[in-house]
């Protein structure tokens, strides 16, 4: 009785060291067009429970000429005129165990902020990533799918452009760099884009 005693407290003792770390969003991750074609890399780093992503590398449509979005012509306050590669589009994922919540996503080809959430997979290789206005029903949901840790050589990661908030933006510009110029705003979209489709191509 005292030996099964024992084995079953050891047993219990050991049970933690057997248990898998529960799987955070940290790390490259690929959104992808309606076509299942490869769209945007975002890299996730997390501070504190709260998490943010930045674009990491970005992809042109196939057989589209159209020249990609270099510089966010249309984003607010101290992201105007920035680089979209580096720059911080998704901020303030709150973790909670798989789910993500209170967070915010920035299309650069219009400047709009919607809200969004996250629910990350229990193997950590999917992202279901939801945008939308106001409350959660008028969004729209992505699945994105986890890219290898290598997938981007670390010294080949572009430095992320207002990682904290805030701060002064680094705008990687030459003199001889201009911003495009702006278009007019026909409308606002009637559903959010969760995320940029036209980053430039590196």
């Amino acid at each position: 009785m005292k030996l099964r005693y024992k084995l079953a407290v050891a047993l219990l003792l050991a049970a933690p060291a057997f248990a898998h770390a529960e799987p955070t969003v940290a790390g490259f991750w690929e959104r992808q067009d309606g076509d299942g074609n490869p769209s945007v890399w975002f890299l996730f780093s997390g501070k504190d429970g709260v998490f943010s992503a930045r674009v990491v590398k970005g992809f042109s449509k196939p057989g589209d000429n159209t020249p990609p979005q270099e510089i966010c012509t249309e984003c607010p306050g101290d992201r105007k005129d920035a680089h979209i590669i580096g720059l911080t589009l998704v901020t303030g994922m709150k973790r909670t165990g798989l789910a993500y919540r209170d967070g915010r996503i920035l299309d650069p080809r219009n400047g709009n902020l919607w809200r969004a959430q996250m629910n990350l997979s229990e193997d950590g290789k999917e992202l279901e990533f939801r945008g939308f206005l106001g409350v959660s029903l008028l969004g729209k949901s992505e699945t994105w799918r986890r890219l290898p840790d290598d997938a981007i050589k670390k010294e080949e990661v572009p430095k992320e452009i207002l990682a904290g908030g805030p701060v002064e933006v680094d705008k990687h510009k030459t003199p001889t760099e201009k911003p495009k110029a702006h278009k007019p705003k026909v409308e606002k979209p009637t559903e959010p884009d969760v995320a940029p489709t036209d980053a430039k191509t590196q």
